[in-house]
């Protein structure tokens, strides 16, 4: 028998041999598979599908990443705002505070202003004495005689009017406060009638108002004592058209 190349495989059985055989053919086969650009495809594949599942993965990590980062973006600024809003609120509601305190403080240094210039006011007046009321003055003829004789009438409340005795005292005296009649019935009793309304003196001491002369030729006294006894005797001077 000739030598095989292969060192001792004459001494190897028939199983030994079937089974180096198939050893050697699936080696064969193998070299082959891959030998072939198809299964090298294929190997080249899988290797790339765990790369490409990792490169989505990250894409979606990096979307999402970016969101997260918008909302965070978006809800900071909003807290801006909303902080802003507050501020803004708060300033004005301290300048509005503000502004009430010194309008506050301005009207209550300006009552007090005004308070203070009212005290002194008050003082003042209080310390300076009241002037003495100004006496009334009346002209001495018919005319002032007639008035001061109408402002005594009106303290006593005896009436009167200024043409009531004018008319009366032209008629009696014809305006001469030191007319006497010595001719009348009066005259005759011993008792003529005396003055500008021609008053006998019996009548003129009980007809005599407080506060004026008792010289019947007085012409001020005569005229309101001649009122009182008309007011008293007529109901007033006014009501006398003829010798009384």
């Amino acid at each position: 028998m000739p030598k095989h190349p292969i060192p001792g495989y004459a001494r190897l059985n028939r199983t030994h041999k079937l089974s180096a055989a198939g050893v050697a053919t699936a080696g064969a086969a193998a070299l082959v598979f891959a030998l072939v650009p198809g299964s090298a495809g294929a190997s080249g594949d899988q290797a790339a599908a765990p790369a490409a599942k990792k490169v989505a993965v990250s894409s979606v990590d990096t979307a999402a990443k970016a969101q997260q980062e918008a909302i965070a973006r978006a809800a900071d600024e909003s807290a801006k705002k909303a902080r802003g809003e507050a501020d803004a609120q708060k300033k004005k509601a301290e300048d509005e505070a503000r502004a009430k305190a010194e309008a506050d403080a301005k009207a209550k240094a300006e009552q007090e202003r005004k308070d203070k210039e009212a005290a002194s006011r008050s003082a003042e007046r209080a310390a300076a004495p009241e002037p003495a009321p100004v006496a009334k003055t009346y002209s001495n003829d018919l005319d002032g005689w007639i008035r001061e004789a109408l402002d005594i009438m009106a303290k006593h409340g005896i009436p009167g009017s200024y043409d009531g005795l004018y008319r009366n005292i032209m008629r009696e005296s014809t305006g001469n406060p030191q007319a006497v009649n010595n001719y009348d019935s009066n005259a005759v009793q011993g008792t003529p009638s005396k003055g500008l309304l021609q008053v006998i003196d019996p009548t003129f001491q009980a007809y005599h108002v407080e506060g004026t002369s008792w010289d019947i030729f007085d012409p001020v006294a005569n005229i309101v004592a001649a009122c009182n006894y008309a007011a008293a005797t007529y109901g007033s001077m006014d009501n006398v058209n003829s010798a009384y």
